[in-house]
């Protein structure tokens, strides 16, 4: 009863012995090499946003595109900055994410 147990329960052993030791490794080299060509062509099919960000800034209110770590523009006032986001969200067909002062996003406004 043992060996009928161990040779049914343990797969794992009979399908590695079965193959060449060369097979296996390719197998996984193949494997590996599909994944990562796959996760690099899928990463060239995504798109960057247009989306403006209107943040607050140390010497007033700045406008940042999604994604970015530099600034587009700096305003001394909300209004200013708002403007020159709405503007740039026209052209590119984007949102603008509206920010307190506190970072929080108080609205946003689709120009699809």
């Amino acid at each position: 009863m043992k060996n009928i147990k161990n040779s049914i329960f343990d797969t794992t052993k009979l399908s590695f012995h079965t193959m060449p030791k060369q097979t296996k490794s390719n197998f996984w080299l193949d494997l590996l090499s599909e994944l990562v060509d796959l996760f690099f062509k899928s990463s060239k099919n995504r798109k960057r946003t247009w989306h403006q960000h209107v943040v607050p800034h140390e010497e007033g209110w700045a406008v940042r595109r999604e994604g970015n770590k530099k600034i587009t523009s700096k305003h001394r006032k909300q209004s200013t900055a708002l403007r020159k986001a709405k503007s740039l969200a026209r052209k590119h067909k984007a949102d603008v994410i509206i920010h307190r002062q506190d970072g929080t996003i108080r609205d946003r406004i689709n120009y699809d």
